[in-house]
């Protein structure tokens, strides 16, 4: 065997090692699952498929080699992607490119990105990193100074306008708080100091068409055709299939194009139409295996910083599920977050991924070193 062989050799044989293999194929089925929904919600648009190949490619692509990154170069690069990602969400603020009524996105060199994204991890790096330079628990001045590092960056995308976005990005840092010892009477004083200023937020820090959607929840039949027009066609939709569902491709509301973002943020009213509430239960089952194992996996971290971490972001992903089937089940106001791992869309699915293979390369690193 030749030198490039053996590195070859070497190579895959420390990809494999790294990779969790239950964690893996719990991702897989949930893919699958995505896949073959997002065939029915898109019409069968092969155009739509290709591009959703070509994004599940990348995705884990990004995946590997995030595996591959140890917790000290995170903890290291932390501070360098978060400020990266804060300025990139002034410049949206300054210079962003519109689309769908909203100021999301940067074009740099053709390629157009959202920032926002990416604070999906940096977020919780930062914090994480913050606190595992600091004596755990954390005392009021540190939970403080990591509360602006989650809430400087939930402002900036609020102001683009992108609740949903901004709701992950603050779930993610408020994860790792709690993870690094939030005492429960601040984090009570906290949920208490919220609802008093909900009616504040409601009428001075919402926008007309955000205060909408909250009004539109209690009362969707307000505006049938309107504002309610999303929450009624998802709820019929999800109603009529059933226990076992109408069957694969043949949803009545999707196919009739009755249901509104159908491959995106309401991707789940087509799940539960076609494969009904035994295809919920399974659905559901395997999310919370996944948030089940990622918080295991959190537990085998090598250090605290891996462990803060991967906490955060495993129950990020449960954020994920309870906001997207809440709006889509009408129990929350719409606020546009994917279904994860479903919906059609290639930067929350490589954000998620590589969410994914940090989870794993930091647990990888631990389990390496005791031989």
């Amino acid at each position: 065997m030749n030198t490039g062989d053996f590195n070859f050799s070497k190579l895959l044989l420390r990809w494999l090692t790294s990779i969790d293999l239950v964690l893996v194929v719990a991702i897989i089925l949930l893919i699958f699952l995505g896949t073959i929904t997002l065939f029915s919600a898109t019409g069968e648009n092969q155009a739509m498929m290709n591009t959703h190949t070509i994004h599940l490619i990348l995705a884990t692509s990004i995946m590997l080699i995030a595996t591959q990154l140890s917790s000290e170069i995170l903890n290291r690069w932390s501070i360098w992607v978060y400020a990266f990602g804060v300025l990139f969400l002034v410049l949206v603020l300054i210079q962003g490119s519109m689309g769908k009524g909203a100021q999301r996105w940067i074009e740099l060199g053709g390629l157009r990105f959202q920032p926002s994204e990416v604070m999906k991890l940096a977020v919780p790096m930062m914090v994480a990193s913050y606190f595992s330079k600091k004596t755990l628990p954390p005392s009021f001045k540190d939970i403080f100074i990591a509360s602006l590092l989650v809430v400087i960056p939930m402002l900036l995308i609020v102001k683009q306008p992108d609740l949903g976005t901004a709701l992950l990005v603050g779930s993610a840092g408020f994860f790792v708080i709690y993870f690094a010892g939030l005492p429960w009477k601040w984090l009570l004083a906290t949920l208490i100091a919220g609802i008093i200023a909900a009616p504040l937020i409601f009428y001075f820090g919402m926008h007309d068409y955000q205060r909408q959607r909250v009004l539109t929840l209690f009362n969707p039949d307000a505006d049938r055709l309107g504002s309610g027009y999303h929450i009624i066609q998802s709820t019929i939709a999800i109603g009529s299939g059933g226990v076992y569902g109408k069957g694969w491709l043949k949803g009545d509301q999707s196919r009739l194009d009755f249901l509104p973002e159908r491959h995106t943020d309401f991707i789940f009213a087509v799940f539960g139409e076609e494969f009904g509430l035994l295809g919920n239960l399974i659905l559901f089952s395997l999310y919370i295996f996944i948030i089940w194992r990622g918080l295991y996996l959190a537990t085998k971290g090598e250090d605290t910083f891996a462990r803060l971490l991967g906490g955060g972001l495993s129950l990020t992903f449960f954020i994920y599920l309870l906001v997207n089937t809440g709006m889509v089940s009408g129990v929350l106001p719409v606020v546009g977050v994917p279904l994860p791992l479903i919906s059609y869309g290639g930067t929350s699915l490589v954000t998620l991924m590589a969410a994914f293979g940090l989870l794993m390369g930091m647990r990888k690193r631990k389990k390496r070193s005791n031989h």
